[in-house]
């Protein structure tokens, strides 16, 4: 019985082994590409309904503000709107937004970019 080393083995053999490795890694990417790509469009649909409930947060406390009266700061018609709300540095580039209309006073948030949680609008009817 003859014993070979790898270096002795015959160069077909070496070269089923070599085609062997590629198929399998390319069954392997060809599998892990879709699962890496599943991952990140998880990872980014997370951060939009995460900054889409920032973004109901503020708008919510801050049109209770105005709701109990701090709407009479404002004359009639929009107005760019400042929030106090410490959250707002989790947002995206946007603004907010306050219309003061007879009767009615609405407060919304838009985001500067798409799929950033869409915008948030909030309206009450005052007297």
């Amino acid at each position: 019985m003859v014993i070979r080393t790898a270096a002795q083995k015959p160069s077909r053999q070496c070269g089923a082994l070599m085609v062997e490795l590629l198929v399998a890694m390319a069954l392997l990417t060809g599998a892990l590409l879709p699962l890496a790509y599943s991952f990140a469009s998880e990872k980014r649909l997370a951060r939009s309904y995460y900054q889409r409930a920032v973004a109901i947060e503020i708008v919510d406390g801050e049109m209770e503000a105005l709701a109990a009266g701090e709407w009479h700061a404002f004359a009639p018609g929009a107005h760019e709107y400042r929030v106090r709300a410490g959250a707002a540095t989790n947002l995206p580039p946007g603004r907010f937004r306050v219309t003061v209309q007879p009767g009615k006073v609405r407060l919304e948030w838009q985001p500067g970019v798409k799929q950033h949680g869409g915008g948030v609008v909030r309206e009450v009817t005052v007297k």
